[in-house]
Protein backbone atom coordinates (compact mmCIF):
# COMPACT_ATOMS: atom_id res chain seq x y z
CA UNK A 1 0.00 0.00 0.00
CA UNK A 2 2.67 2.57 1.06
CA UNK A 3 5.14 1.89 -2.23
CA UNK A 4 2.02 2.40 -4.54
CA UNK A 5 1.32 5.47 -2.79
CA UNK A 6 4.59 6.51 -2.71
CA UNK A 7 4.33 5.81 -7.22
CA UNK A 8 1.35 7.88 -7.08
CA UNK A 9 2.77 10.70 -4.83
CA UNK A 10 5.32 11.02 -7.11
CA UNK A 11 3.47 11.26 -10.17
CA UNK A 12 1.18 13.91 -9.41
CA UNK A 13 4.06 15.63 -7.61
CA UNK A 14 5.77 15.44 -11.32
CA UNK A 15 2.70 16.87 -13.51
CA UNK A 16 1.96 19.54 -10.58
CA UNK A 17 5.54 20.97 -10.80
CA UNK A 18 5.60 20.86 -14.57
CA UNK A 19 2.74 23.14 -14.42
CA UNK A 20 3.20 25.47 -11.41
CA UNK A 21 6.62 26.19 -12.72
CA UNK A 22 5.79 28.13 -15.63
CA UNK A 23 4.42 30.51 -13.57
CA UNK A 24 7.50 30.44 -11.23
CA UNK A 25 9.49 30.81 -13.66
CA UNK A 26 8.42 33.06 -16.63
CA UNK A 27 8.76 36.32 -14.79
CA UNK A 28 12.51 35.67 -13.82
CA UNK A 29 13.45 37.37 -16.75
CA UNK A 30 11.48 40.49 -16.54
CA UNK A 31 11.04 41.22 -12.90
CA UNK A 32 14.24 43.16 -12.45
CA UNK A 33 13.65 45.05 -15.36
CA UNK A 34 9.79 46.27 -14.29
CA UNK A 35 11.71 47.38 -10.89
CA UNK A 36 13.77 49.44 -12.15
CA UNK A 37 11.47 50.93 -14.93
CA UNK A 38 8.86 51.65 -11.36
CA UNK A 39 11.34 52.69 -9.03
CA UNK A 40 13.71 54.44 -11.57
CA UNK A 41 16.98 53.21 -10.11
CA UNK A 42 18.82 50.13 -11.15
CA UNK A 43 20.59 49.60 -7.66
CA UNK A 44 16.65 48.87 -6.42
CA UNK A 45 16.12 46.47 -9.43
CA UNK A 46 16.88 43.59 -7.82
CA UNK A 47 14.41 43.89 -4.80
CA UNK A 48 11.25 42.53 -6.93
CA UNK A 49 13.32 39.13 -6.64
CA UNK A 50 14.64 39.77 -3.58
CA UNK A 51 10.85 40.61 -2.09
CA UNK A 52 9.72 37.38 -3.99
CA UNK A 53 12.42 35.09 -2.33
CA UNK A 54 11.90 36.98 0.98
CA UNK A 55 8.08 35.75 0.53
CA UNK A 56 8.98 32.50 0.07
CA UNK A 57 10.83 31.95 2.85
CA UNK A 58 8.01 33.66 5.47
CA UNK A 59 5.60 32.08 3.95
CA UNK A 60 7.35 28.35 3.68
CA UNK A 61 7.59 28.93 7.64
CA UNK A 62 3.49 29.41 8.11
CA UNK A 63 2.67 26.76 5.48
CA UNK A 64 4.62 24.26 8.01
CA UNK A 65 1.80 23.99 10.65
CA UNK A 66 -0.77 24.08 8.06
CA UNK A 67 0.53 21.14 6.37
CA UNK A 68 1.47 19.29 10.04
CA UNK A 69 -1.95 19.44 10.82
CA UNK A 70 -3.86 18.88 7.10
CA UNK A 71 -1.40 17.86 4.84
CA UNK A 72 1.19 18.36 1.80
CA UNK A 73 -2.33 18.69 -0.14
CA UNK A 74 -3.96 21.79 1.56
CA UNK A 75 -0.53 23.54 1.66
CA UNK A 76 0.32 22.99 -1.70
CA UNK A 77 -2.72 24.02 -2.92
CA UNK A 78 -2.79 27.34 0.00
CA UNK A 79 0.96 28.30 -1.89
CA UNK A 80 -0.16 27.88 -5.91
CA UNK A 81 -3.74 29.95 -5.18
CA UNK A 82 -1.93 32.59 -2.75
CA UNK A 83 1.18 32.55 -6.01
CA UNK A 84 -1.64 33.41 -8.73
CA UNK A 85 -2.91 36.21 -6.58
CA UNK A 86 0.86 38.02 -6.65
CA UNK A 87 0.72 37.12 -10.27
CA UNK A 88 -2.08 39.48 -10.91
CA UNK A 89 -0.93 42.18 -8.42
CA UNK A 90 2.33 42.20 -10.23
CA UNK A 91 0.44 43.49 -13.23
CA UNK A 92 -1.33 45.50 -11.67
CA UNK A 93 1.21 46.91 -10.64
CA UNK A 94 2.89 47.37 -13.83
CA UNK A 95 -0.74 49.35 -14.78
CA UNK A 96 -0.45 51.68 -11.98
CA UNK A 97 3.24 52.51 -12.14
CA UNK A 98 3.26 51.48 -8.69
CA UNK A 99 6.83 50.21 -6.99
CA UNK A 100 5.34 49.21 -3.81
CA UNK A 101 2.42 47.39 -5.56
CA UNK A 102 4.85 45.24 -6.90
CA UNK A 103 7.25 44.74 -4.01
CA UNK A 104 3.74 43.19 -2.28
CA UNK A 105 2.64 40.97 -5.42
CA UNK A 106 6.34 39.65 -5.41
CA UNK A 107 5.69 38.43 -1.88
CA UNK A 108 2.64 36.85 -2.65
CA UNK A 109 4.38 35.51 -5.72
CA UNK A 110 6.66 33.65 -3.38
CA UNK A 111 4.14 31.44 -1.75
CA UNK A 112 4.24 29.61 -4.85
CA UNK A 113 7.94 28.89 -4.77
CA UNK A 114 6.53 27.64 -1.14
CA UNK A 115 4.61 25.18 -2.57
CA UNK A 116 7.87 23.83 -4.89
CA UNK A 117 10.01 23.89 -2.03
CA UNK A 118 7.35 21.86 -0.10
CA UNK A 119 6.40 19.64 -3.48
CA UNK A 120 10.35 18.27 -3.00
CA UNK A 121 10.00 17.40 0.85
CA UNK A 122 6.30 15.67 -0.08
CA UNK A 123 8.06 12.93 -2.39
CA UNK A 124 10.37 12.21 0.47
CA UNK A 125 7.29 11.19 2.81
CA UNK A 126 6.87 7.90 1.77
CA UNK A 127 10.48 6.91 -0.03
CA UNK A 128 12.76 4.87 1.74
CA UNK A 129 16.47 5.23 2.26
CA UNK A 130 17.69 3.74 -0.95
CA UNK A 131 15.35 6.17 -3.04
CA UNK A 132 14.58 9.02 -1.32
CA UNK A 133 17.05 10.94 -2.94
CA UNK A 134 15.64 9.94 -6.42
CA UNK A 135 12.24 10.57 -5.54
CA UNK A 136 13.12 13.69 -4.82
CA UNK A 137 14.92 14.49 -7.11
CA UNK A 138 12.31 13.68 -9.79
CA UNK A 139 10.14 16.18 -8.82
CA UNK A 140 12.66 18.78 -8.79
CA UNK A 141 13.22 17.57 -13.05
CA UNK A 142 9.81 18.12 -13.49
CA UNK A 143 10.51 21.60 -12.97
CA UNK A 144 12.35 21.50 -16.05
CA UNK A 145 9.50 21.16 -18.27
CA UNK A 146 7.73 24.54 -17.24
CA UNK A 147 10.71 25.91 -15.91
CA UNK A 148 12.77 26.16 -19.35
CA UNK A 149 9.33 27.04 -21.22
CA UNK A 150 8.64 29.54 -18.76
CA UNK A 151 11.01 32.13 -19.73
CA UNK A 152 10.96 31.33 -23.29
CA UNK A 153 7.55 32.84 -23.00
CA UNK A 154 8.66 36.47 -21.84
CA UNK A 155 8.70 37.64 -25.79
CA UNK A 156 5.43 36.04 -26.69
CA UNK A 157 4.05 37.27 -23.47
CA UNK A 158 5.03 40.84 -24.28
CA UNK A 159 3.07 40.70 -27.44
CA UNK A 160 0.09 39.63 -25.84
CA UNK A 161 0.52 42.38 -22.84
CA UNK A 162 0.62 45.02 -25.37
CA UNK A 163 -2.82 43.24 -27.31
CA UNK A 164 -4.41 43.42 -23.67
CA UNK A 165 -3.32 47.00 -23.28
CA UNK A 166 -1.54 46.66 -20.06
CA UNK A 167 2.47 47.61 -19.84
CA UNK A 168 4.34 44.51 -21.73
CA UNK A 169 7.21 43.48 -19.05
CA UNK A 170 3.56 42.19 -17.06
CA UNK A 171 2.63 40.03 -19.62
CA UNK A 172 4.72 37.00 -18.08
CA UNK A 173 2.92 37.43 -14.77
CA UNK A 174 -0.37 37.22 -16.35
CA UNK A 175 0.40 34.37 -18.06
CA UNK A 176 1.82 32.87 -14.48
CA UNK A 177 -1.05 33.24 -12.68
CA UNK A 178 -2.97 31.13 -14.62
CA UNK A 179 0.18 28.20 -14.61
CA UNK A 180 -0.43 28.40 -11.03
CA UNK A 181 -4.13 28.16 -10.33
CA UNK A 182 -3.60 25.22 -12.83
CA UNK A 183 -1.11 23.39 -10.33
CA UNK A 184 -3.60 23.98 -7.63
CA UNK A 185 -6.35 22.52 -9.33
CA UNK A 186 -3.77 19.59 -9.98
CA UNK A 187 -3.02 18.62 -6.99
CA UNK A 188 -5.99 19.36 -5.12
CA UNK A 189 -7.71 16.44 -7.23
CA UNK A 190 -5.40 14.22 -7.73
CA UNK A 191 -2.75 14.09 -4.57
CA UNK A 192 -4.94 11.28 -2.58
CA UNK A 193 -3.79 9.59 -0.50
CA UNK A 194 -1.46 13.08 1.25
CA UNK A 195 1.60 11.58 1.54
CA UNK A 196 2.23 13.29 5.10
CA UNK A 197 -0.92 12.02 6.80
CA UNK A 198 0.03 8.65 5.56
CA UNK A 199 2.98 9.05 6.92
CA UNK A 200 1.99 10.19 9.56
CA UNK A 201 -0.34 7.72 10.60
CA UNK A 202 1.99 4.77 9.77
CA UNK A 203 4.28 5.95 12.60
CA UNK A 204 1.61 6.93 14.92
CA UNK A 205 2.54 10.37 15.69
CA UNK A 206 -0.99 11.99 14.47
CA UNK A 207 -1.66 12.43 18.25
CA UNK A 208 -0.97 15.76 19.80
CA UNK A 209 2.37 15.91 21.96
CA UNK A 210 3.83 12.81 20.09
CA UNK A 211 7.39 12.17 20.79
CA UNK A 212 9.56 12.63 17.60
CA UNK A 213 11.58 8.94 18.07
CA UNK A 214 14.61 11.52 19.57
CA UNK A 215 13.01 12.12 23.03
CA UNK A 216 11.78 15.64 21.90
CA UNK A 217 7.71 15.80 22.08
CA UNK A 218 5.85 18.26 19.99
CA UNK A 219 5.24 21.03 21.97
CA UNK A 220 6.40 24.98 21.75
CA UNK A 221 6.32 26.66 18.64
CA UNK A 222 8.04 25.34 14.91
CA UNK A 223 11.37 27.29 15.92
CA UNK A 224 12.07 25.33 19.05
CA UNK A 225 10.81 22.02 18.21
CA UNK A 226 13.31 22.74 14.89
CA UNK A 227 16.16 23.80 16.83
CA UNK A 228 15.68 20.57 19.59
CA UNK A 229 16.25 18.50 16.95
CA UNK A 230 19.25 20.12 14.79
CA UNK A 231 20.93 20.44 18.40
CA UNK A 232 20.33 16.67 18.48
CA UNK A 233 21.22 15.85 15.02
CA UNK A 234 23.99 18.14 14.14
CA UNK A 235 24.58 17.44 10.17
CA UNK A 236 21.15 18.69 9.91
CA UNK A 237 22.79 22.00 10.67
CA UNK A 238 25.00 21.84 7.83
CA UNK A 239 22.55 20.55 5.55
CA UNK A 240 20.45 23.74 5.83
CA UNK A 241 23.61 26.21 6.00
CA UNK A 242 24.85 24.17 2.88
CA UNK A 243 21.36 24.76 1.52
CA UNK A 244 21.45 28.55 2.42
CA UNK A 245 24.38 29.75 0.85
CA UNK A 246 23.85 27.70 -2.27
CA UNK A 247 20.38 29.17 -2.74
CA UNK A 248 21.95 32.71 -1.54
CA UNK A 249 24.60 32.76 -4.41
CA UNK A 250 22.20 31.03 -7.34
CA UNK A 251 19.58 34.18 -6.48
CA UNK A 252 21.94 36.94 -6.07
CA UNK A 253 24.34 36.08 -9.56
CA UNK A 254 21.26 34.83 -11.20
CA UNK A 255 18.94 38.01 -10.75
CA UNK A 256 21.25 40.63 -11.95
CA UNK A 257 22.30 38.62 -14.94
CA UNK A 258 19.21 40.20 -17.05
CA UNK A 259 21.14 43.75 -16.53
CA UNK A 260 24.19 42.51 -16.83
CA UNK A 261 23.00 41.09 -20.69
CA UNK A 262 21.09 44.37 -21.34
CA UNK A 263 23.90 47.12 -20.78
CA UNK A 264 25.57 45.01 -23.53
CA UNK A 265 22.41 45.49 -25.59
CA UNK A 266 20.54 41.77 -25.38
CA UNK A 267 16.67 41.91 -26.12
CA UNK A 268 14.41 40.16 -24.46
CA UNK A 269 14.37 37.04 -26.24
CA UNK A 270 18.46 36.66 -25.72
CA UNK A 271 17.85 36.85 -22.01
CA UNK A 272 15.17 34.31 -22.04
CA UNK A 273 17.00 31.94 -23.77
CA UNK A 274 20.09 32.43 -21.40
CA UNK A 275 17.94 32.63 -18.70
CA UNK A 276 16.36 29.24 -20.09
CA UNK A 277 20.07 27.70 -20.28
CA UNK A 278 20.66 28.80 -16.26
CA UNK A 279 17.25 26.70 -15.29
CA UNK A 280 18.22 23.51 -17.64
CA UNK A 281 21.35 23.31 -15.64
CA UNK A 282 19.05 23.96 -12.12
CA UNK A 283 16.59 21.09 -13.13
CA UNK A 284 17.23 18.90 -16.06
CA UNK A 285 20.20 16.68 -14.29
CA UNK A 286 18.52 16.18 -11.66
CA UNK A 287 17.48 12.36 -11.56
CA UNK A 288 21.29 12.12 -11.90
CA UNK A 289 21.79 14.23 -9.09
CA UNK A 290 19.80 12.09 -7.20
CA UNK A 291 20.81 8.74 -8.51
CA UNK A 292 24.61 9.78 -7.62
CA UNK A 293 23.39 10.90 -3.89
CA UNK A 294 21.99 7.65 -3.41
CA UNK A 295 24.80 5.78 -3.85
CA UNK A 296 27.69 7.78 -2.91
CA UNK A 297 26.59 9.81 -0.55
CA UNK A 298 24.99 13.19 0.08
CA UNK A 299 27.60 15.36 1.87
CA UNK A 300 29.95 14.05 -1.20
CA UNK A 301 26.99 15.16 -3.73
CA UNK A 302 26.90 18.58 -1.69
CA UNK A 303 30.85 18.98 -2.16
CA UNK A 304 30.27 18.06 -5.58
CA UNK A 305 27.99 21.06 -6.51
CA UNK A 306 30.32 23.40 -4.43
CA UNK A 307 32.98 22.85 -6.87
CA UNK A 308 30.66 23.57 -10.17
CA UNK A 309 29.81 27.04 -8.24
CA UNK A 310 32.98 27.52 -8.31
CA UNK A 311 33.86 27.23 -11.81
CA UNK A 312 30.62 28.98 -12.65
CA UNK A 313 30.87 31.92 -10.52
CA UNK A 314 34.92 32.26 -12.44
CA UNK A 315 33.15 32.08 -15.54
CA UNK A 316 30.54 34.70 -15.07
CA UNK A 317 33.03 36.61 -13.49
CA UNK A 318 35.14 37.07 -17.05
CA UNK A 319 31.97 37.63 -19.11
CA UNK A 320 31.64 40.73 -20.96
CA UNK A 321 28.49 43.00 -21.26
CA UNK A 322 25.37 41.62 -23.12
CA UNK A 323 25.53 37.77 -25.16
CA UNK A 324 28.89 35.93 -24.52
CA UNK A 325 29.70 32.30 -24.37
CA UNK A 326 31.23 32.63 -20.71
CA UNK A 327 27.38 34.22 -19.35
CA UNK A 328 25.88 31.10 -20.80
CA UNK A 329 28.21 28.66 -19.50
CA UNK A 330 28.50 30.37 -16.41
CA UNK A 331 24.51 30.58 -16.16
CA UNK A 332 23.94 27.12 -16.93
CA UNK A 333 27.21 25.78 -14.51
CA UNK A 334 25.48 27.89 -11.79
CA UNK A 335 21.84 25.95 -11.92
CA UNK A 336 23.73 22.88 -12.23
CA UNK A 337 25.70 23.62 -8.78
CA UNK A 338 22.64 24.59 -7.13
CA UNK A 339 21.06 21.27 -8.34
CA UNK A 340 24.20 19.32 -7.04
CA UNK A 341 24.05 20.86 -3.69
CA UNK A 342 20.30 21.76 -3.03
CA UNK A 343 19.35 18.07 -3.75
CA UNK A 344 21.30 16.64 -1.36
CA UNK A 345 21.20 19.00 1.14
CA UNK A 346 17.26 18.87 0.62
CA UNK A 347 17.65 15.12 0.80
CA UNK A 348 19.44 15.19 3.96
CA UNK A 349 16.87 17.88 6.07
CA UNK A 350 14.53 15.25 5.10
CA UNK A 351 16.26 11.70 6.18
CA UNK A 352 17.74 13.00 9.26
CA UNK A 353 14.47 14.33 10.24
CA UNK A 354 11.55 12.65 12.37
CA UNK A 355 8.19 12.59 11.08
CA UNK A 356 6.61 14.32 13.80
CA UNK A 357 8.43 17.40 13.12
CA UNK A 358 9.12 17.11 9.69
CA UNK A 359 7.45 19.71 8.31
CA UNK A 360 8.73 21.84 11.44
CA UNK A 361 12.48 21.71 10.50
CA UNK A 362 11.05 21.82 6.82
CA UNK A 363 9.88 24.87 7.30
CA UNK A 364 12.75 26.41 9.04
CA UNK A 365 15.20 25.12 6.84
CA UNK A 366 13.25 26.86 3.89
CA UNK A 367 12.69 29.94 6.29
CA UNK A 368 16.41 30.45 6.58
CA UNK A 369 17.31 29.27 2.21
CA UNK A 370 15.23 32.34 2.05
CA UNK A 371 16.03 34.66 4.28
CA UNK A 372 19.83 34.03 3.15
CA UNK A 373 18.97 34.64 -0.57
CA UNK A 374 16.79 37.62 -0.09
CA UNK A 375 19.75 39.12 1.55
CA UNK A 376 21.79 37.95 -0.93
CA UNK A 377 19.67 39.28 -3.94
CA UNK A 378 19.37 43.27 -2.44
CA UNK A 379 23.07 42.89 -2.18
CA UNK A 380 23.43 42.03 -5.39
CA UNK A 381 21.93 44.62 -6.67
CA UNK A 382 24.00 47.17 -4.45
CA UNK A 383 27.06 45.58 -5.26
CA UNK A 384 26.42 45.72 -9.41
CA UNK A 385 25.36 49.53 -8.77
CA UNK A 386 28.28 50.41 -6.91
CA UNK A 387 30.64 47.59 -8.63
CA UNK A 388 29.57 45.66 -11.62
CA UNK A 389 27.94 42.40 -12.26
CA UNK A 390 32.22 40.58 -12.33
CA UNK A 391 32.36 41.73 -8.93
CA UNK A 392 29.77 40.34 -7.81
CA UNK A 393 30.70 36.99 -8.76
CA UNK A 394 33.86 37.24 -7.23
CA UNK A 395 32.27 38.10 -3.80
CA UNK A 396 30.22 35.50 -4.29
CA UNK A 397 32.66 32.82 -3.85
CA UNK A 398 32.61 33.56 -0.28
CA UNK A 399 29.89 32.14 0.11
CA UNK A 400 30.72 28.93 -2.17
CA UNK A 401 33.38 28.34 0.31
CA UNK A 402 30.82 28.21 3.38
CA UNK A 403 29.15 25.27 0.74
CA UNK A 404 32.05 23.10 0.55
CA UNK A 405 33.14 23.35 4.39
CA UNK A 406 29.26 22.48 5.19
CA UNK A 407 30.02 19.57 3.01
CA UNK A 408 33.09 18.38 4.84
CA UNK A 409 31.37 18.60 8.19
CA UNK A 410 28.37 16.81 7.21
CA UNK A 411 30.34 14.33 5.85
CA UNK A 412 32.17 13.86 9.18
CA UNK A 413 31.64 10.58 10.80
CA UNK A 414 31.44 12.20 14.27
CA UNK A 415 28.80 14.85 12.85
CA UNK A 416 26.36 12.67 10.91
CA UNK A 417 24.44 11.37 14.21
CA UNK A 418 21.22 9.95 12.80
Amino acid sequence: MTAAAQRRTVRVLVLTQAVGAVGITIGIATASLLARDLSGSEALSGLAQTAQVLGAAVISFLLAPLMARRGRRTGLMTGYVIGAAGGLTAVLAGVVGSMAVLLSGAMLLGAATSANNAARYAATDLATDENRARSLSLVVWATTIGAVAGPNLTGPAGSLADRLGIPELTGPFAIGAIGMLTAAVVVGVLLRPDPLLLAQEAAGTRERGARTGTGIVRTGSSWSRARDVVRERPVLGFAIVGLALTHATMIGVMTMTPLHMEHGGSGLEVIGIVISVHVLGMFAFSPLVGMLADRFGRPQVLGAGGVVLLVALVLCASSPSGMSWQVTAGLFLLGLGWSLSMVAASTMVAEHTPIAVRTDVQGVSDLIMGLTAAGGGALAGLIVSLGDYPMLALLSLVLVVGVLGCAVRAASPTRRTA
